[in-house]
């Protein structure tokens, strides 16, 4: 019971993906980098991991994912070309995008085998730690804590893996990895089953995982056992189903809006939304928003 109770301090990304839902954007660029007004979606994911008190980001990439290491990594040449500029403000920014005290690790999953295999390709960093898993494509605009915050809260009182969830509607299941779970009280449940993208007339309910993932090191273990299952890739889910004979793992209805950014729709849906929350642009922007949506009245 003592390694269940090291706090968390490590998250993985898995970012090898080929992004082909929105191709040609992604062909040369991580669907990850792809923005949510002036912010990659990867930032916003980092963000969610530090804001929470994650030290380490362990992202498992791809050959032809540099551009999000050369986002995480020190530009020299910008900065010294803002600072002569006297753009302090985004001088600042760009310095800060990873704070003192947080370390980036990069490791390459030489084959795509899906998500069980690059949660697996993190295993030498993460040892037998508790860890993090962030899909990126999942942006959570949390309430008042961020999602992994709220997730963590609960590990902390559980000592147990948590998965994040909502309610999908039920012909999507097919989507999603769909639990069946006991309430333990409003917003947590302990899981008694999970499958990776049921059909709706199979799925045991329509609550699904949604990129979002507090596991302990024993996951390694089933994950090195899974064999190909959906879309003949490695599963995490299957792996989970595995830990749940020997552990618990809970279910855990975080408060906040999810965007599914990998997605065309939720992805202008995120930019919208954001958008109208930026600072600096919501008021014009609510102001073309309502000047467009007179006009299809209109028409």
């Amino acid at each position: 019971m003592e390694k269940l109770k090291k706090p968390i301090r490590k998250a993985v990304f898995p970012v090898a993906g080929l992004g082909t839902r929105f191709l040609p954007a992604t062909k040369a660029s991580p669907k990850e980098m792809l923005p949510i007004v002036d912010k990659p979606l990867i930032q916003y994911a980092a963000e969610e991991a530090i804001a929470a008190g994650i030290e380490q980001l362990i992202f498992v990439t791809s050959g032809s994912k540099r551009a999000i290491e050369d986002h995480f990594d020190k530009n020299q040449e910008l900065e010294d070309e803002l600072e002569r500029r006297g753009k302090y403000d985004l001088l600042a920014m760009t310095r800060h995008i990873v704070p003192a005290g947080v370390s980036c690790i990069y490791i390459r999953q030489p084959v795509a085998l899906g998500l069980g295999h690059a949660v697996l390709c993190a295993k030498p960093v993460v040892g037998d730690e508790p860890f993090a898993v962030i899909l990126a494509d999942d942006l959570i605009d949390g309430e008042e804590r961020s999602c992994l915050a709220q997730m963590i809260n609960v590990y902390e009182k559980q000592q147990c893996s948590v998965l994040g969830v909502e309610e999908v509607a039920q012909e999507e299941t097919d989507k999603y990895g769909i639990v069946k779970s006991e309430s333990l009280y409003e917003g947590l449940s302990r899981i008694s089953s999970i499958i990776e993208k049921p059909a709706p007339d199979k799925a045991p309910s329509n609550l699904a995982v949604v990129g979002r993932y507090l596991l302990t090191a024993n996951i390694f273990k089933h994950l090195e056992k899974t064999q190909r299952g959906a879309g003949g890739e490695i599963q995490l889910t299957d792996a989970i189903a595995d830990l749940l004979k020997e552990e618990q793992v809970l279910a855990y209805k975080f408060k906040g809006t999810r965007y599914d950014c990998g997605s065309k729709l939720g992805y202008l849906i995120a930019t919208i939304d954001y958008a109208l929350q930026h600072p600096n642009l919501r008021d014009a922007f609510k102001t073309h928003l309502a000047g467009i949506c007179a006009k299809r009245v209109k028409g």
